[in-house]
């Protein structure tokens, strides 16, 4: 690994992780039509590094939304009995239903386990790659045409938090934008767009913590090597600084509602790598 691709790696895993375009399709076609040395092909502990990267711009990003749900954590185990019965009577606090949503939409990743090994395999598979990239941008093209929602984490049902989940899980498929995805379902389940992005990253959050552990497993038994790990770690800086401007960027485009421009890309991208891969 030199030190242009750990730059690279990381700009591309800190951009592509968070605006919708795919960071697996992108790694993809990098590893398989272009032959760049990627996680996948030797360097497991570079992609633990790089994920956890994003995990920590995700999390300085949503501050202070991660510390209202840390603190209402602490209070309801801290709470008196007695409170129980009148807090029954009142509605929940925000961050409490926010967690509850969280919690219930991350659960259908739990359906994934049994076949991940199958779905990696489709990681090397560059023309389903292409193909999934143009479908993302199709997912996207009508997401800018879906009906402005208001639901909030005061009013969203559990139905809509499984719909995201279940959505969630189906974007472990190479090539289809995790982001993408669960933002286009939280509009059109009627979340609000600016929260549909907020509730889309935070659920990130425990999907990106989950993966990376189990990676952290396989790239332990593989083995680390120490002699590159200042690029390991140049690449894992570039990867979070990255990421959280790549937020910043996905906030404002959502309010303005505006993702067609992703899905031109996806389309673009998706159509050159199945004529590159096919001749």
């Amino acid at each position: 690994m030199t030190i242009w691709s750990a730059i690279l790696l990381g700009l591309i895993q800190g951009i592509a992780e968070f605006l919708p375009i795919s960071s697996s399709g992108h790694l993809s076609i990098l590893q398989n039509l272009f032959e760049l040395q990627t996680a996948e092909n030797g360097h497991m502990f570079f992609d633990v590094l790089l994920h956890l990267a994003t995990l920590i711009s995700v999390c300085i990003f949503y501050r202070k939304d991660i510390a209202e749900m840390v603190m209402e954590v602490v209070s309801w185990f801290s709470r008196k009995p007695k409170s129980i019965g009148a807090e029954k009577r009142s509605s929940a606090p925000p961050a409490r239903r926010l967690i509850l949503m969280l919690v219930v939409a991350t659960l259908p990743l739990l359906l994934v386990l049994p076949i991940n090994d199958h779905i990696e395999q489709l990681y090397y598979n560059t023309t389903f790659i292409g193909i999934i990239l143009i479908l993302t941008g199709v997912m996207l093209f009508v997401s800018d045409r879906l009906e402005k929602g208001r639901k909030s984490e005061k009013n969203m049902r559990i139905s809509d938090a499984i719909a995201i989940g279940v959505s969630q899980a189906i974007a472990t498929i190479p090539g289809l934008s995790r982001s993408g995805t669960t933002i286009t379902t939280g509009m059109a389940v009627g979340l609000d767009r600016n929260f549909a992005v907020k509730f889309s990253f935070l659920l990130s959050i425990p999907a990106i913590l989950g993966a990376n552990i189990l990676a952290l497993i396989d790239a332990i038994s593989e083995g680390i090597d120490f002699s590159v790990f200042p690029m390991y770690l140049l690449g894992m800086v570039i990867a979070g600084v990255s990421g959280y401007f790549a937020l910043f960027l996905l906030r404002a485009i959502a309010q303005r509602g505006k993702f067609g421009g992703f899905a031109y890309y996806c389309w673009a991208v998706g159509i050159v790598t199945i004529i590159i891969s096919l001749f």
